[in-house]
């Protein structure tokens, strides 16, 4: 499996916590983040027709698929494995349900954790896994 790439809202802080609770699950360091709002972000963006609306969803991007939304959380925690995969039980619940969720967290995100005024910038450490 070639890398999986996560994109997110990088000024969102809800997100930003999001992204560094999965650095510090993913031991093996398979992950690879890019900000939704960067270059990189833009052209993946392109690549899978997922322009509109695109600074509402988390979009992981693995085997050369998109998931967005809960899709994206859900494959999210199967590939870290572990303790996360557990949350992967909730694919059982019908899309339009858990979507309907992610939607309401995700149009309220800004209201309930702020957000920055610029993207998250890595560490030097972390940076060889940010892209764009």
């Amino acid at each position: 499996m070639k890398n999986p790439i996560l994109l997110f809202d990088g000024v969102c802080n809800l997100c930003n916590s999001a992204v560094q609770q999965i650095i510090k699950a993913d031991q093996d360091k398979v992950f690879r983040f890019a900000s939704l709002q960067s270059d990189f972000g833009h052209e993946q963006l392109k690549q899978f027709n997922l322009e509109d609306d695109f600074l509402k969803t988390l979009v992981l991007i693995s085997d050369e698929k998109a998931y967005t939304r809960s899709d994206a959380a859900l494959e999210t925690a199967r590939l870290l494995g572990g303790f996360w995969s557990v949350f992967y039980v909730f694919k059982i619940i019908p899309p339009f349900i858990r979507d309907a969720a992610y939607d309401f967290i995700s149009n309220n995100r800004y209201r309930w954790f702020g957000k920055q005024e610029s993207c998250m910038i890595p560490t030097p450490e972390l940076k060889a896994r940010f892209l764009g």
